[in-house]
């Protein structure tokens, strides 16, 4: 397959069209601040694909320290991807499995050694997705979104 999107660092002029991917693809919208203090903090980890010359999928995620899984054992830096979207004319192309990629490489530089996200149980593809890039659901948090469907969490050791 033909890759026909490329994947850069987010830049703060990137901010509408990812405000806006997140509004088309996503229920959770977040706001201005929150995507550019994510950028700030944890620039490698903020990627957006671009398929001739417009954004259409990006991912950010941030660092954080907590308890590692059993087989890690006490306090370790995590990788949270905190959102992933990608506009329906980008989809089924791979998009999303570079974005996952490009910022697990970020989470590396930042001396993550464990990566979870979340994903609504009845997102297949997501789930899919996530398990072929080697993510496990490690457990599910009930209710998690805001329409109250549950979530997996999934997680993957880096």
């Amino acid at each position: 397959m033909q890759q026909t999107f490329k994947l850069r660092k987010f830049t703060p002029d990137d901010l509408q069209s990812v405000l806006q991917i997140n509004r088309v693809c996503l229920p959770e919208n977040y706001t201005d601040v929150f995507f550019i203090d994510l950028h700030q903090r944890f620039p490698e980890t903020f990627i957006v694909a671009e398929e001739g010359g417009k954004i259409v999928g990006y991912v950010m995620c941030r660092i954080e320290v907590g308890l590692a899984s059993l087989s890690l054992g006490g306090l370790i830096r995590k990788g949270h991807v905190v959102s992933i979207a990608v506009l329906p004319q980008g989809r089924r192309k791979g998009a999303a499995q570079a974005l996952m990629n490009k910022a697990i490489e970020g989470m590396r530089y930042y001396k993550a050694k464990q990566c979870y996200l979340e994903v609504r149980v009845s997102n297949s593809a997501g789930v899919a997705l996530y398990k072929k890039l080697g993510f496990e659901v490690s457990r599910t948090s009930n209710g998690y979104y805001s329409d109250n469907e549950d979530a997996y969490v999934m997680t993957k050791t880096l």
